[in-house]
């Protein structure tokens, strides 16, 4: 196949010009966002500091359980930057252009050099970069592993050559996982910053309920610090779901029992209530932890041996 073929699948599948998710669109997780924007979005726009010893990082890992906001913060961090953003998962390298990977990954990172800053996010990293030598590892995988290693190694050398008063012509590797200690050793070196993305604490849960209720209608005997309360342990992703849950209840209400042909003639204004604090009892009984003890035990042990914040 030829390089033009991959280079327009790049263009059309993987490259988003301005993803459109800000910081402030993201509740909690300041610890987090300090840290990228002194790893990733400070050097664009300060390169003269950030040379010799303060030289920005190779790249940086986002670790943590699921649904914790990883991908989220990624985009964030690309729309904030205003960089060109390439998000790269398994399914992309392996599934579209089979025997086609490794090339894939070099022509990605030669596009990403001629649209820089660019930020590449590589979702489920350990996926396309699990530990090498394993009895089960197949060749092509070892050979793409060796390519983004290779091809990490060269990034720094694209940092100049902007012109006066621009951003430095610069390419950022952005990576998340919910299994860190499956990574490659090479790998994790690599991503100089390995930062933990944790579940959402007491403070940040409300806003995520305000986020997720935005231009919904609420009973006034809602009480987002008390379902704040009873989610402790719950990811972002699951609080989602719960608001999602409760916001249908009272459609379920009003359509339960009727006929097809019934349903054919309902409206908008039928089916709309206030959502109330009985609705999000009544999704909280049937949404329960995605997330165990056990889980974020693994990687708060992961973070204490090779976290690097």
């Amino acid at each position: 196949m030829e390089d033009k073929s991959l280079v327009e699948y790049l263009e059309r599948d993987i490259m988003i010009s301005n993803p459109g998710v800000s910081f402030d669109s993201i509740a909690g997780l300041e610890e987090a966002k300090r840290l990228l924007k002194e790893a990733i979005i400070l050097p664009l726009y300060m390169p003269e500091y950030f040379q010799g010893i303060r030289r920005p990082w190779k790249g940086v890992l986002m670790f943590g359980p699921p649904g914790t906001g990883k991908t989220l913060l990624a985009k964030s961090v690309a729309t904030e930057c205003d960089t060109t953003f390439f998000n790269i998962s398994t399914s992309t390298l392996a599934s579209k252009y089979r025997g086609e990977s490794e090339k894939l990954v070099r022509l990605l990172f030669e596009m990403a050099r001629h649209f820089a800053p660019s930020t590449i996010f590589i979702d489920e990293i350990d996926a396309l970069c699990s530990a090498r030598g394993s009895g089960n590892e197949h060749e092509a995988s070892r050979r793409i592993k060796s390519e983004f290693l290779t091809q990490m190694d060269g990034m720094n050398t694209v940092q100049s050559g902007a012109e006066e008063g621009s951003k430095p012509k610069t390419v950022i590797v952005l990576a998340a996982t919910n299994f860190p200690w499956e990574l490659d050793e090479a790998m994790r070196r690599r991503l100089e910053k390995r930062i933990y993305i944790p579940l959402p604490d007491e403070d940040a849960r409300p806003a995520l309920f305000e986020i997720n209720l935005h231009g919904i209608e609420l009973g006034e005997d809602l009480d987002i610090k008390e379902l704040a309360r009873k989610t402790e342990g719950y990811s972002g992703a699951d609080i989602t779901n719960i608001c999602r849950d409760a916001s249908m209840m009272s459609m379920r209400r009003i359509t339960a029992g009727l006929s097809l042909e019934d349903l054919k003639n309902l409206n908008y204004d039928t089916v709309k209530e206030p959502v109330t604090m009985a609705d999000f009892h009544e999704a909280l009984k049937k949404i329960s932890k995605s997330v165990g003890a056990e889980d974020i035990a693994k990687h708060r042990k992961w973070m204490s041996e090779f976290g690097a914040t």
